[in-house]
């Protein structure tokens, strides 16, 4: 199944793909004026609030920004595990 995955281009990302993904994130950064302290910063206010509600899988957190010529975007992933009890 490892060999069919990598054929069909389902295996994990390549280096090329993360650096690229990684420069993507810079350059959208650079245009909203968005540091990366700033971008850290929201991503553990993301999860702190989450948190109060849900299980969290942190490990599992992916948060994006992109841009296209209209708008930005702020894309959050966050895997949950099961709901708080009160």
């Amino acid at each position: 199944m490892n060999m069919l995955n990598r054929l069909l281009g389902r295996g994990e990302p390549s280096s090329r793909d993360i650096a690229k993904d990684r420069l993507r994130l810079v350059l959208v950064q650079d245009r909203v004026n968005l540091s990366s302290e700033k971008m850290n910063e929201l991503k553990d206010e993301l999860i702190k609030v989450i948190s109060k509600y849900v299980e969290i899988d942190r490990d599992g957190i992916e948060i994006s920004l992109t841009q296209n010529a209209r708008q930005s975007r702020l894309t959050a992933n966050i895997p949950v595990v099961g709901a708080r009890q009160k």
